[in-house]
């Protein structure tokens, strides 16, 4: 496989001739057993064809070699990576994907050919990107950002890679901004108090049964709001958590939990008896609906069966809060809540990881550390008082 040069000779209209070279390297044989040859050029010169014979003979001993292509950024995301990438993450992973690439990467970079981007193209767009990358206003991106749109960027590079369509991944040489390191965000969460006088005030709400189960389970909204009363067993006390209703682009979308997997909470007796409840007011809501009814099997939905979006369960929080004396918190922090009040509460991290549907024990130590220092305080206290013999 030593690829040969060879020498064309164009005549213009006007009777000029120009010499071009050419280096010819056979790629085998294709599917039908039709000889394949690649041709790259033109050259200028016959020496400028032999070092670039050398190269690519050199790269396909290597494995590296990668056949001409005048595929652009735009041609290889839009027609080939993202309908790809669509089928292996969840829809609110590719939205993001395609919305950062549509507003910030391709403006700039589509037009070119893939294998023309190199380093220095990728840390100017990062450079624009920090000064004026904002489309909402003047300004420009956070760092954070900045390295997220790198990271899709450098995901889109590495499967071009694979496609045998550049012979490198430019990103990795590329000099993405480093996120600041923040100081850790305080988690904000209710006091068991504060949750029991929340639970009273929204008595009588369509949506008391839906406040109970994100407080007393620890729940995601998408997660509440995805439950199906097929994922309910009342007879045992238990929930499936198989599916999340999210909003891509508010559009909604039934997708997995997250981490992709599904997950069994257990329920309290004073849980089971608001679902109950709830259950029997949506078969009258059901009943006055009657054919027009949208039976999703929602537990959770708007009186005439249709999904409720996540966007307005959120407001319908906030709206009950501003109504009380409470602690201003966010719908995310009732998890927040669960997680605390359960490890005051001495459960094991594990049973509370589980519950929450965490990756690991040692992530939900991490995520609610500021839990940790008053139980070291209550297990110093215990273990001093058995070994003085006076816990007995």
């Amino acid at each position: 496989m030593q690829g040969h040069i060879r020498k064309r000779t164009h005549t213009t209209k006007a009777g000029k001739q120009t010499i071009n070279w050419y280096v010819v390297v056979d790629l085998g044989r294709d599917a039908n057993g039709k000889r394949r040859q690649k041709w790259h050029g033109g050259f200028n010169t016959r020496k400028e064809a032999e070092v670039a014979r050398s190269r690519i003979v050199g790269d396909l001993h290597d494995g590296t070699y990668t056949e001409p292509t005048k595929l652009t950024l735009r041609e290889w995301v839009e027609d080939r990576w993202l309908p790809t990438v669509q089928t292996q993450v969840k829809p609110s992973t590719f939205e993001s994907y395609r919305r950062n690439m549509s507003h910030h990467v391709l403006p700039t970079l589509g037009g070119r050919g893939i294998r023309d981007i190199g380093p220095g193209q990728l840390n100017s767009l990062y450079a624009e990107l920090l000064a004026s990358g904002r489309r909402n206003g003047p300004g420009g991106l956070s760092a954070k950002t900045v390295h997220y749109i790198h990271t899709i960027l450098h995901k889109a590079l590495a499967d071009a890679l694979d496609a045998s369509l550049v012979a490198a991944n430019v990103a990795e040489r590329a000099k993405p901004p480093r996120p600041r390191a923040r100081a850790t965000t305080e988690l904000r969460f209710w006091t068991p108090e504060q949750l029991r006088c929340f639970l009273r005030f929204v008595e009588g709400q369509r949506l008391q049964a839906a406040w109970h189960v994100s407080a007393m389970t620890g729940m995601r909204r998408g997660e509440v709001l995805g439950l199906r009363w097929a994922d309910v067993d009342l007879g045992s006390a238990r929930i499936h958590v198989r599916q999340a209703l999210v909003s891509v682009a508010y559009e909604l979308v039934v997708s997995t939990p997250k981490n992709h997997r599904a997950r069994v909470i257990d329920l309290d007796r004073g849980t089971v008896e608001q679902l109950y409840s709830h259950r029997q007011h949506q078969l009258n809501e059901r009943a006055v609906w009657a054919i027009d009814y949208q039976d999703a099997d929602l537990v959770f939905c708007k009186e005439n069966g249709e999904p409720l979006h996540p966007q307005t369960y959120t407001q319908s929080f906030e709206r009950l809060i501003a109504r009380t004396d409470l602690p201003k918190i966010r719908l995310h922090d009732l998890r927040h809540t669960h997680a605390t009040i359960a490890l005051r509460a001495g459960v094991q991290p594990k049973v509370i990881s589980e519950r929450l549907g965490h990756e690991s024990p040692a992530f939900t130590l991490k995520q609610y550390a500021h839990v940790i220092p008053g139980m070291q305080a209550d297990a110093a206290a215990r273990v001093a008082s058995i070994i003085a013999g006076s816990d007995v």
